[in-house]
């Protein structure tokens, strides 16, 4: 059993304000609470989330809750085809009374990020996050400076095959912890929705702030305390590997896959009071980090295999490997 390494009373705090901050979402995004729950492990593992779906299925709405909840600086960028790389980043500009050149920031100098249908921009205008969501930190102009921490990407995109689209490259891709897909509401949900928006309050505009700043930096730091025991991380490894060997796969898992998976399982189990990580965490965070960084061979896509399907077959094959009790 893994020794105790946070205090039961954090653990009990960190659990409270995870279910705080699901029932201010669920005020205004009625989607379940799964979306909500990945987006706020993939906040204190220090990744990023890629929202995918159809227009109209509330991914806006679910990003703009989960960010009045954080308590942090938020901004909005939406993606078009004309949109340019210093549209996000910024650019210098002269002051007139001072005579120099100023840097006027873009909207990605802020802590939350909605880049709103990030796939309508061709790849030099998405690579302007790339820096951003790996080092935390912007270049204008041959100039670096550091992004305020928390920062956290939250993009939405509508699926490949629709008009207008630009694939992500890969390198983009393996930029985000998690990918979600969203689909159309159950019935209940939907009329549950229509009920609330057609009324004269905006349930968007109820959605109270839980957290801040400060505290989103001390959960991180409490997520790193969490422990996973070497099984498990042979465990995870396993299933990197199985994607990287399979023969209809083309681009398997990157280990920057498999450490965010790691990563992702100390934030579940904190967000739900414990201080380690159980393979549950794994083979539930396993499908949203493993599966949008499985690039699959030609003749795979034509029959209509999913990465999913990989990475599902890969939890069935690979066994986890519990530790031997003592003689």
């Amino acid at each position: 059993m893994a020794t105790q390494t946070i205090e039961r009373s954090a653990l009990v705090e960190v659990a409270t304000l995870s279910s705080e901050v699901l029932t201010e979402v669920g005020k205004a995004f009625l989607g379940g609470t799964e979306p909500a729950e990945l987006i706020l492990t993939s906040l204190i593992a220090r990744g990023h989330v890629l929202l995918e779906g159809v227009p109209g299925v509330a991914k806006t709405t679910l990003v703009k809750a989960f960010a009045a909840a954080l308590g942090c600086s938020f901004r909005r960028i939406q993606f078009t085809p004309d949109l340019l790389p210093s549209d996000i980043t910024g650019t210098y500009v002269l002051d007139g009374r001072s005579g120099a050149f100023v840097l006027r920031e873009g909207p990605i100098f802020a802590q939350v990020i909605l880049g709103d249908e990030i796939n309508r921009a061709p790849a030099k205008t998405q690579s302007a996050l790339l820096e951003a969501m790996q080092e935390r930190q912007v270049t204008v102009e041959g100039q670096t400076r550091a992004l305020e921490p928390p920062f956290l990407v939250l993009a939405t995109q509508n699926p490949i095959e629709h008009e207008g689209t630009y694939p992500l490259p890969e390198a983009q891709v393996d930029r985000f912890l998690a990918k979600l897909k969203m689909g159309y509401p159950q019935a209940p949900a939907e009329r549950e929705m229509l009920r609330r928006y057609s009324g004269p309050h905006d349930p968007l505009a109820e959605t109270r702030q839980v957290l801040e700043p400060g505290t989103i930096l001390r959960l991180q730091k409490l997520a790193d305390a969490v422990h996973v025991s070497d099984e498990l991380l042979d465990y995870v490894l396993g299933l990197a590997q199985y994607t990287r060997t399979h023969r209809r796969v083309a681009l398997g898992a990157s280990p920057r896959a498999s450490l965010q998976l790691v990563n992702a399982a100390k934030a579940r189990a904190l967000l739900g009071g414990r201080d380690f990580v159980l393979p549950d965490d794994v083979k539930h965070l396993a499908p949203f980090v493993l599966a949008h960084r499985v690039l699959l061979s030609p003749d795979a896509e034509m029959e209509g295999l999913g990465p999913e399907s990989v990475v599902r077959e890969a939890l069935d094959r690979v066994p986890y490997r519990a530790p031997q009790a003592p003689r």
